[in-house]
């Protein structure tokens, strides 16, 4: 299919472009999902905006009081291998570390995973779970929006037109915080069939001060298993308590079937996850 291609040199320029051709133009960064719909025709846009050339949007920074933001065009390789990240927050290199192959994860970024809005994005469960937000630019000026609100259905965001995701956010963990993210997939290269990320905070004596439980892959969007959080939060994380957890969060999945797995299967797979993820954690 042919399109425009478009090159802006600067946000405010990219903002332009896609206000102007707004319900014609896509915005592009590493491509790897975009290309792949614009050539099997899924999508048919005029005009493709490139933002892979704005200069500082692939930063990843750190501070002790303000958190951590990671720039839109941060590769998820540079997050996989970041020091800080695999320190302070190793649940989000470790996702980054499954998601597809070394020459995908080269090229693809995480503003472009996040974007593409994929119910099976492997970045969202853990950036979810650790109540990150997203910071976005557009004509009216700047916003932030929690990411767990920033997805409204598959390949449907809160973005607006002309609107740009500039920045993810993600606040100073609460002492004692844990995470795992664990993903089934066909392939170690698939996509997630099933996806789950917990993250908690332990107290002394193993009681959970809060707890985080996000399913991806398995709803129309990342979804928080908010019934199965409460079973553990303000508790000492017992092997019937994990068990109860895991088999609410499978209830509280809203799997389909698809040429993946079925429905059956996703709710199952999410129990074991969630119980195996909590297990590991309890074993850090």
């Amino acid at each position: 299919m042919r399109f425009n291609y478009l090159e802006p040199a600067t946000i405010k320029e990219a903002v332009s472009l896609l206000s102007k051709y707004d319900g014609k133009a896509r915005a592009i960064a590493g491509g790897t999902d975009l290309l792949v719909q614009i050539r099997g025709k899924t999508i048919k846009p005029e005009y493709v905006v490139d933002i892979g050339y704005i200069p500082g949007l692939d930063y990843i920074n750190y501070d002790e009081k303000q958190g951590l933001s990671i720039g839109a065009l941060a590769t998820i390789r540079a997050i996989e291998k970041s020091d800080k990240l695999c320190r302070i927050y190793p649940v989000i290199s470790q996702a980054a570390g499954l998601l597809g192959s070394v020459a995908i994860r080269n090229v693809a970024t995480i503003g472009g995973n996040l974007c593409n809005a994929a119910p099976s994005a492997d970045t969202a469960p853990p950036l979810i779970g650790l109540s990150a937000r997203a910071r976005i630019i557009g004509p009216g000026g700047e916003r932030l929006v929690s990411l767990e609100d920033f997805f409204t259905g598959p390949g449907e965001t809160v973005l607006k037109a002309g609107e740009l995701l500039l920045e993810i956010r993600v606040p100073v963990p609460l002492p004692g915080t844990k995470g795992v993210y664990l993903k089934h997939g066909r392939s170690a290269v698939d996509l997630a069939t099933v996806g789950v990320a917990v993250v908690m905070a332990l107290e002394s004596g193993g009681v959970c001060r809060d707890v985080k439980i996000v399913l991806g892959a398995v709803a129309p969007t990342p979804m928080r298993a908010k019934k199965a959080e409460g079973v553990l939060r303000g508790k000492k994380v017992e092997p019937a308590l994990v068990e109860e957890a895991a088999q609410v969060a499978s209830g509280e999945a809203q799997p389909i079937t698809d040429v993946r797995a079925s429905a059956e299967y996703r709710r199952e797979m999410v129990k074991v996850f969630t119980r195996r993820a909590i297990g590991q954690i309890m074993a850090k």
